[in-house]
């Protein structure tokens, strides 16, 4: 579906928190808290006040919001259990035509970023390519707790803008 702002700033609650219940993964909450904040002026009003109710909503519901995110290249791809907008963005990096060494490299990085930090890996892959996430991978695994959690975060505010971008039209368009 792609709609203008407008529409969405036009849409009873339900629906809206419907559409962009899934713009942050699995937490539609996020949506619900900025519905009677409408009408944005524009995505980036929207996406910021998004952003905003994710920085208040405390340690307790980041770190759920963080642990609704699928492993990249994990179980959940291989199943076919992603949400389409994480099929979609994970085949955009091309982690879904991972030959069986990337594959190998990826679950081990995985085991070891979650025995590290207890909770996946997020990185917003829109850009990167296969070799490009392991790398992240890497560079990332060296950070303390507290910096991953804040990059987490950074990383779920780019993936809510990509969807927000990929979900609304232009006027006109």
């Amino acid at each position: 579906m792609n709609v203008t702002l407008a529409e969405i700033n036009a849409l009873p609650a339900r629906r809206f928190i419907s559409l962009l219940g899934g713009i942050f993964e699995h937490s539609p909450w996020v949506a619900e808290q900025v519905a009677s904040l409408r009408p944005f002026d524009s995505v980036d009003d929207l996406h910021q006040a998004m952003v905003e109710r994710v920085a208040a909503a405390g340690p307790r519901a980041q770190m759920e919001l963080i642990r609704a995110h699928p492993e990249l290249a994990g179980k959940a791809a291989v199943r076919g259990e992603l949400t389409p907008e994480s099929t979609s963005e994970q085949q955009g990096a091309g982690l879904d035509r991972c030959t069986p060494d990337e594959y190998s490299t990826l679950t081990a990085l995985n085991q070891a970023y979650r025995e590290k930090f207890g909770f996946p890996f997020i990185l917003a892959v829109r850009g990167h390519d296969r070799q490009s996430v392991i790398r992240e991978f890497r560079r990332r695994l060296a950070l303390s707790p507290p910096e991953e959690t804040a990059e987490c975060l950074e990383q779920i505010y780019k993936i809510g803008r990509f969807r927000l971008d990929d979900l609304v039209r232009k006027p006109g368009t």
